[in-house]
């Protein structure tokens, strides 16, 4: 497929930082480079970032891609972009923010979400015609109306991550099909945006704030802006083609285009997705989503919200300085040292169940309200023991999930998996024993940014289909293989962890009422 000289710029707008790399044809990562931004929580549960945060982290990250990878201008011929999803913004008529985003884990409209699951409309298929996830696009919209009525007025456009960052681009207004299906509700096979929904949740004014363009993942959406050419360094011929959401975004990077093989992407949040040939539905899973990776298929998810976030709050809030020392001793990063004393500690961390709801559950129970739990504590326990239960629960949250797939008929023969969480052995040894079932690594570990590539190259014409250039772009370095004996311990301790919520649903939700009652009080 050429001569190698063609290359194509993937940026991955994460939570934390956004990420841009250059690709080959072939798939081959040439040169890389990051920068963070900043996350907000100004109350419980709520979290927002601000665009010129990443506005300027885009910059430093492009112009140093620019300056030392060697690449030639010319030879970049397209970029695409992915951004985290459900990640909203209010614009006025010159694209300019009128308030921070509030970003995709945001869940402060949780009384809006019940609402919205109750209007008994087609569109909550879905949601499985079950709960409706507060992170989720109308669910925002509808709080910003209700709560901020004079800026939700004057926004002219109210649009994704995404959208914002592909006008920033090339000038142009356009929505990927990709956000706008599997979080706004709209239907390519039953003539788009579900208007009589929005009027009949108060939302009759939102669709025209929405971008009229939808665009398919890799479709052309122009040409970058000459004068961010000259700010850039790259050429103003460069053609910027659609993305979409970061963990849909990185099912193409995982070669998981067909039906069979579930893509697991895996961060701050852990997302299940795959194809089926289907339109199934099912209470405690999202979808099935037409067209919203692959024209003619659907899409299946389910996700857990704070997953590695989890573990990176663990570590940063009650890892003594003790474990930092040895670790530091043994030349081995906190997480590895961690790992390495969590291996021998046997399935089921000694009685823990850990529940990883700290920012609430989205599937199976979509429960916003909900908050993490752990219990079985004695003091025999250490924080190792905690540690390793918090990987444990992940894994128990993932099997919940898969519980629900096969009963609406999607039965994975195999995962592919990418992310944080896919540095640990251990981890990912724990996910298959849990699941039963073989966990792939591909050998480009940034999913989401070698799906960007593949779009990239699919948009201008490297490759004649989505399917071809991940196909071909994609290799798989390393399968995990199950214990069926650890499967079979497991069995146990997932099932009390799928039957924690239930028991203690209504303490979490009077906790979150009293304590949201008082800060308003305080604060008042």
């Amino acid at each position: 497929m050429g001569s190698g000289k063609t290359h194509f710029l993937a940026v991955d707008f994460g939570t934390g930082s956004v990420r841009g790399a250059l690709f080959t044809e072939s798939g081959e990562m040439v040169y890389t480079s990051s920068n963070d931004y900043k996350t907000y929580f100004p109350e419980p549960g709520w979290a927002e970032q601000r665009p010129s945060q990443w506005w300027e982290s885009f910059l430093v990250v492009v112009r140093k891609i620019m300056d030392d990878s060697g690449v030639e201008k010319d030879s970049i011929v397209s970029i695409a972009v992915d951004t985290t999803s459900c990640t909203v913004l209010a614009l006025n008529k010159d694209f300019i923010p009128l308030r921070d985003a509030i970003i995709w884990m945001d869940v402060r409209a949780f009384d809006q979400a019940n609402r919205i699951a109750g209007c008994g409309m087609d569109a909550l298929k879905y949601n499985g015609f079950g709960s409706v996830s507060a992170e989720w696009m109308p669910c925002k919209a509808l709080w910003l109306k209700e709560n901020e009525p004079e800026l939700y007025k004057n926004a002219r456009y109210i649009c994704e991550f995404e959208d914002w960052i592909n006008y920033q681009l090339t000038g142009e207004y356009t929505g990927s099909i990709n956000n706008v299906t599997v979080r706004w509700y709209y239907d390519s096979r039953s003539g788009g945006w579900p208007v009589d929904f929005y009027e009949k949740i108060g939302l009759e004014d939102l669709v025209k704030k929405f971008p009229e363009n939808i665009l398919g993942l890799g479709r052309p959406i122009g040409k970058l802006k000459p004068e961010l050419a000259a700010i850039t360094g790259l050429s103003k011929d460069t053609l910027i083609v659609q993305g979409g959401a970061d963990a849909y975004v990185g099912v193409l990077g995982l070669g998981a285009v067909k039906p069979g093989r579930l893509a697991y992407i895996t961060g701050s949040s852990h997302l299940m997705i795959g194809h089926t040939e289907e339109g199934i539905s099912q209470k405690g899973i999202f979808g099935a989503f037409p067209d919203s990776i692959i024209p003619g298929l659907y899409v299946v998810e389910g996700a857990q919200i704070s997953t590695g976030s989890v573990l990176k709050w663990f570590k940063d809030q009650f890892i003594s300085r003790s474990y930092e020392d040895e670790a530091k001793k043994e030349g081995l990063s906190i997480y590895d040292y961690l790992s390495s004393l969590a291996k021998d500690i046997k399935p089921g961390s000694e009685g823990l169940i850990l529940l990883n709801y700290w920012q609430g559950n989205r599937n199976p129970w979509t429960d916003s309200q909900a908050r993490g739990i752990i219990w079985g504590l004695s003091l025999k326990h250490t924080p190792v023991h905690v540690y390793r239960a918090i990987m444990e629960g992940v894994a128990y949250g993932t099997e919940h999930i898969m519980r629900h797939f096969k009963d609406a008929g999607f039965v994975p023969k195999e995962v592919c998996a990418c992310g944080g969480a896919t540095q640990s052995d251990l981890w990912m040894q724990i996910e298959s024993d849990v699941l039963g079932i073989p966990i792939c690594l591909t050998q480009e570990p940034n999913a989401p940014l070698l799906g960007d590539a593949v779009l990239a190259s699919y948009g201008s014409g490297v490759y004649s289909s989505i399917e071809e250039a991940s196909l071909q772009m994609v290799k798989i370095k390393k399968r995990i293989e199950p214990d069926p004996e650890k499967r079979d311990v497991y069995k146990y301790y997932a099932d009390k962890y799928i039957a924690t919520y239930p028991q203690l649903k209504g303490l979490m939700h009077d906790m979150l009422d009293h304590e949201t009652g008082t800060a308003c009080r305080l604060s008042g």
